[in-house]
């Protein structure tokens, strides 16, 4: 840590705001999102005394967390998910709910002074010559030597064209707009995708007296969240200076005693391990909060893919048809980033950035934009203090 970062850390951990004042200089930082990633960049360009604007196209911080669905927990350790220079409070649980988490939110940027200009909508991001980066937003144009991109990996819901979809007559909803399953007592909810959303949705609608069917579309691998009261987000943190191969070799063993051999319930595991499919594909595995006991008790049917939808009733390619009453498209997003950037060569094909967490071309900085096993808020943390060393550095 560098030794103005350690003096601003100190200062953070006794409660102190940083107030730069006249320290600041140079043309703000532009830091686009005010969600975990584009607040804790603040945070830390304010320990640096570099100017920064942020720009929030909704009306509060957070606004991922306030939107996603009220079960919703974080699936990492409270003790590794802080922003830096401020921990989330020892009194919450270990997993922290939503609400917390967007308390946190809010106590962040007040506790570092950080003010987004909120209701502003960025348009276009492109590079010029005499301006540098230039952002366009809704109110005018903004331009600067450096911008933050902290949209969100799920910023653009996918919607899936199931055949027949258009015909059903019950309701269908994507898992961004699920609240939770007090509307859904004794139906039967087709939940559409086993990620770690579509999981917990599915436990969620069990809760709340609905009767679940969990679709699952191919292989997946399940993960324990725990195991002998140790966050596995842990034992990932401390094998993570190994090749993905040994360390699928190593938590292999840990999946079998944690849940045993769920084919026989129809989760099927990839012939490729979890930490190899997660560096090749960015897809992480299912860590299960609950989901696995309701599939083993037979109070949560699992369903392989779609062929058809038809008015009441879902077919699947195995030929067996279900009667439903509605569907949650749990079907993952995209960035959007490509409807953003002019230069749309810093992506990869599936609107990721082809660097983040470091600077990219043309004054252009990426961050929370992976999925890691280790814990998407912790690598926020890491990426965001890397970024504003760098963009101190370029401003030199």
């Amino acid at each position: 840590m560098l030794l103005d970062e350690r003096r601003a850390s100190m200062r953070h951990a006794s409660g102190e705001s940083i107030h730069p004042g006249s320290r600041m200089k140079g043309r703000p930082t532009i830091i686009v999102g005010a969600g975990p990633a584009g607040l804790a960049v603040a945070a830390s360009l304010k320990a640096y005394g570099l100017p920064f604007e942020i720009v929030e196209r909704q009306a509060n911080v957070g606004a991922s967390f306030r939107n996603h669905y009220r079960r919703l927990h974080l699936h990492t350790d409270r003790a590794l998910s802080s922003l830096p220079f401020l921990p989330f409070p020892e009194h919450l649980p270990r997993w922290v709910p939503r609400a917390e988490v967007v308390r946190y939110l809010e106590h962040y940027a007040q506790h570092f002074d950080l003010r987004p200009r909120f209701g502003v909508s960025v348009l276009n991001i492109r590079s010029d010559p005499a301006s540098g980066v230039v952002v366009e937003t809704d109110h005018g144009p903004l331009s600067s030597d450096s911008v933050v991109i902290a949209t969100g990996y799920n910023r653009v819901p996918i919607i899936p064209d199931f055949e027949g979809l258009s015909s059903f007559t019950g309701s269908v909803v994507h898992s961004s707009s699920y609240l939770d399953g007090a509307g859904y007592r004794g139906q039967r909810v087709l939940v559409v995708g086993a990620g770690n959303s579509g999981a917990e949705i599915a436990l969620d609608l069990w809760e709340h007296g609905a009767h679940p069917r969990l679709l699952v579309r191919g292989p997946l691998h399940v993960i324990p969240r725990e195991v002998m009261g140790i966050p596995l987000q842990r034992l990932t943190v401390a094998m993570s200076f190994l090749s993905a191969e040994s360390m699928d070799l190593l938590a292999a063993p840990i999946s079998k005693f944690s849940l045993g051999d769920l084919t026989p319930h129809g989760l099927i595991a990839p012939t490729r391990g979890a930490a190899v499919i997660a560096r090749d594909t960015g897809r992480i595995p299912l860590l299960d909060v609950g989901t696995v006991a309701l599939i083993r008790q037979g109070l949560l049917p699992v369903l392989p893919a779609v062929r058809r939808f038809h008015d009441t009733s879902v077919e699947c390619v195995d030929g067996q048809t279900s009667p439903i009453d509605a569907v949650v498209l749990a079907t993952g997003y995209t960035s959007g980033l490509s409807a953003l950037l002019d230069n749309t060569g810093l992506l990869d094909g599936k609107e990721h950035p082809k660097k983040h967490g470091t600077r990219s071309d043309h004054g252009v900085w990426f961050i929370g934009f992976s999925n890691p096993q280790t814990g998407a808020l912790r690598e926020i943390a890491i990426e965001a203090r890397r970024i504003a060393k760098e963009i101190k550095e370029a401003a030199a």
